[in-house]
């Protein structure tokens, strides 16, 4: 079994921008205006997007699972065959959970929460 990445958090209510400028940001007497950042919130959208779809394919895929597990359904010897294809579906399946969700957590991480008003951010999605 594998462990989701850590999440992109969305913005929390009373959450303030940074008080001073990090490296390469422009210093509190410049950039006096904050933005949430739109593409740090957009990898929070789609994390929100991509977690149901995700979860609902391995419930079902589970499922169907513990039916060829069952000897009620299966009583023939292919039966194990469909359950060791199964299983490496279900592998498969947690990768591409883990590769998807480390995607999105990793560009999360390169990515600001705030930017200065009036400069671009970078871009996620370019």
């Amino acid at each position: 079994m594998f462990v989701d990445p850590p999440a992109p958090q969305p913005l929390q209510p009373g959450e303030t921008p940074p008080v001073s400028g990090g490296l390469g940001l422009p210093s509190p007497d410049t950039a006096m205006a904050w933005e949430f950042n739109p593409d740090y919130q957009r990898l929070v959208m789609m994390w929100r997007q991509v977690i149901p779809v995700l979860d609902t394919l391995t419930a079902s895929l589970d499922k169907a699972y513990q039916l060829a597990r069952s000897r009620d359904v299966w009583d023939a010897p292919v039966s194990g065959r469909y359950v060791e294809d199964m299983t490496a579906w279900r592998t498969r399946l947690g990768l591409y959970r883990q590769a998807i969700l480390t995607s999105i957590s990793d560009q999360a991480a390169d990515t600001p929460r705030w930017i200065p008003a009036a400069a671009g951010a970078p871009h996620a999605f370019s």
